[in-house]
Order: structure tokens, then sequence, then C-alpha cells
């Protein structure tokens, strides 16, 4: 498979087994490099962001991207209209709120409010599990990067672009 026929690298749902990465985990799809495109399982989480293992997992051929569902990227999101994290409706979120979107290890997103405490922006530890359909009324906002996460073992080359 050529690689413009890859998909774009980030972070994803495994929706079947591949290799021995089993259906249902959060990864990192990373599709170029050498020997090839292959996954990352989260091996730690830092500011609810996750931070992938060194060495990951080759494709065992290229058809098993089709077992590989997109994930919206992980970072802060402005909330465009209401919503609530589930049918339930236990948490409410509103317009102009600012947000922060992360997995968990089985790919389930979660919301976390920042607050402003004592001159500065805090990021909470815990956050609201939200169902994934929900991302559609939030906005991602460009953030600058100035500590790129890198992979586990503190190798220079920077895993996510």
């Amino acid at each position: 498979m050529p690689d413009e026929a890859l998909p774009p690298c980030g972070v994803y749902l495994t929706t079947a087994p591949i290799g021995s990465v089993p259906a249902g985990r959060l990864v990192y799809f990373h599709n170029h490099g050498e020997p090839g495109p292959g996954i990352y399982l989260p091996s730690q989480w830092r500011g609810n962001r996750a931070r992938f293992e060194a060495r990951g997992h080759l494709l065992p051929t290229p058809e098993h991207v089709a077992h590989l569902e997109r994930l919206p990227r992980e970072g802060f999101y402005r909330v465009r209209e209401t919503f609530y994290c589930c049918d339930q409706r236990c948490r409410r979120f509103d317009p102009e709120s600012l947000v922060q979107l992360g997995y968990d290890a089985s790919a389930q997103a979660i919301l976390f409010t920042p607050q402003w405490i004592d001159g500065q922006l805090a990021l909470p530890e815990r956050g609201t599990r939200i169902e994934r359909d929900r991302v559609a009324s939030m906005v991602a906002l460009q953030v600058p990067v100035a500590d790129t996460p890198v992979h586990e073992d503190g190798a220079e080359e920077v895993l996510l672009h």
C-alpha cells in the first residue's frame, strides 16, 4: 500500500486486533518511518495527554489500517454549542467554555475543565467521560506546543507531529 493511501498520523481506536494489540485500545498510528507504518500504545499520561511507548508494533499488513478508527485530536477546545456528556445528561458543557479533550487506554473520550487558580490556568487530574459524538459540539483551538511529547525512552525523535 503506497504511503499516500495510509491514514494520517494521529490517535486512533483499534476496532479489531492488530497483531498483539487487542481491539478497543487507544493507539498512536505513525504512517511512515523505518521499517514501516506502526501503532504505539500509551505508556503514561502527562497533562491529560497520552505519551506513547518508544517501540511500536508494525502493521502485520497494510490492510490492517482498516481496523483503525480515527479519533479527534487530544488538546484544547472551545465549546461551540451546549451539550451534555451523555444521554443521561449528567454534566452540561456551556458555549464558549474552555475544555481539554483526552482519552483513557480504551479510547474513551474524557473532557477536563481547566480552572483559573491563583493567576494561572490549572489542569484538573480528573475529568468527565463523554460520548465521542459530543466532540462535534466543540471547536479545536490552536495552541503553540513548546514541549512536544517524545517517546517514553526520551529519544530525540518526536513521535507526534
